[in-house]
């Protein structure tokens, strides 16, 4: 990264962290049911939400796009390229030929940073399938083009076009979301909420306390998460918790399609059994992200102020969490800081705190039965 990129960087996480605004409170709608007017209505029956999914092509991210595709409860406004379980180049490749499959060229997909706010640029093939990041399917000839618009610019567009509806749901690394901000900060106000497939609250899945997405660019993820926006973030534990069963991909795969056959593979790649994994089943993280942004209360919620570490030696990518709502406030007492009391701490994400499995593995089932 250039000097004045890391500049630009730095003055904006200063200006960001000055901003922060609160988040909206636990969603009160009992389950399965949105607000609308004062009035309780169901997920299914509810309007369709304008989302633009930022993703990283890997398995998880595939399913993603296949329920985002095929949700009627879900306008998708455009699929926005990350790099993250594989490069940018081969993520992008994999979400046209994902939507060449679903024969929805009307979606833009649009490729975006090819490389992280962070130095440190990684990605996580190995656990996605070494040959194309989508568990080494041969999927056929992209029929769809690349739209050409940058990533960001494309996000930013978008959010002034349809201000106060757009969903966005960062399920990879935060760089395009955190390059839109930084390109044009009046966005934050006018999107009416994130959905982010990042961090945890109880351990990592890349070291002992960082999630993948947030682990690879913690500096975007510290300016999504601060920006100051409402933003849920869809910890690591409850994807964990809503693995689909081997009972959810043999009854999927007991219909028949071009994208239901490919799901089921991906599913099949995924899963691991009771005896070789402290999480049974096929984890999906992604498609949990794009559910909540159908369902909210999917998962249930806790706010809490979360800020990223970005320079840990162990700790790198974390997010960390203030539970109670406090810090200790410490005066230079002479010769000494002294403890005076707690000041608290405004929230500015939603916490994933738990999650009703069954009603996701059913949306995901449901949705992509004999697509």
């Amino acid at each position: 990264m250039t000097r004045c990129a890391r500049f630009e960087v730095n003055h904006f996480l200063a200006w960001s962290l000055a901003a922060l605004a609160g988040c909206a409170a636990l969603w009160a709608a009992p389950p399965g049911t949105a607000s609308k007017g004062g009035h309780n209505i169901s997920a299914a029956e509810a309007s369709p939400v304008p989302i633009i999914l930022d993703t990283d092509p890997g398995v998880d991210d595939a399913m993603a796009i296949l329920l985002a595709l095929n949700s009627p409860a879900i306008d998708l406004k455009a699929i926005t390229v990350v790099p993250g379980n594989v490069t940018a180049k081969q993520g992008l490749a994999n979400a046209l030929q994902i939507v060449s499959l679903a024969d929805k060229c009307e979606i833009p997909v649009a490729g975006g940073a090819q490389r992280y706010l962070s130095p440190k640029f990684i990605t996580g093939e190995f656990f996605h399938g070494q040959k194309n990041g989508i568990a080494n399917i041969d999927l056929p000839p992209a029929k769809c083009k690349a739209d050409p618009r940058f990533a960001a610019d494309l996000i930013v567009e978008m959010i002034h076009k349809y201000p106060h509806q757009i969903t966005l749901v960062p399920v990879g690394p935060e760089t395009n979301i955190a390059l839109a901000v930084m390109r044009d900060p009046s966005i934050v106000p006018l999107v009416k909420r994130v959905v982010a497939m990042a961090g945890s609250l109880t351990g990592g899945n890349t070291n002992a306390v960082a999630e993948m997405n947030v682990f690879y660019d913690p500096e975007a993820a510290q300016i999504v998460f601060n920006a100051g926006w409402p933003i849920t973030m869809v910890d690591v534990l409850v994807g964990e918790e809503s693995a689909l069963t081997k009972e959810d991909i043999d009854e999927l795969a007991t219909t028949h399609g071009p994208q239901n056959d490919f799901a089921v593979q991906l599913l099949r790649f995924r899963y691991h059994g009771s005896d070789k994994s402290p999480h049974p089943g096929a984890v999906l993280f992604d498609p949990l992200a794009v559910a909540v942004a159908i369902d909210p209360n999917i998962i249930q919620t806790q706010d809490m102020h979360v800020d990223i570490e970005t320079k840990g030696e162990f700790t790198r990518g974390e997010t960390v969490a203030n539970r109670t709502g406090t810090l200790e406030n410490d005066v230079w007492n002479g010769d000494r800081y002294a403890a005076v009391g707690l000041e608290h701490v405004q929230p500015n994400v939603s916490v994933s705190m738990g999650v009703n499995a069954e009603r996701f593995r059913h949306l995901m089932v449901s949705t992509l039965a004999g697509k």
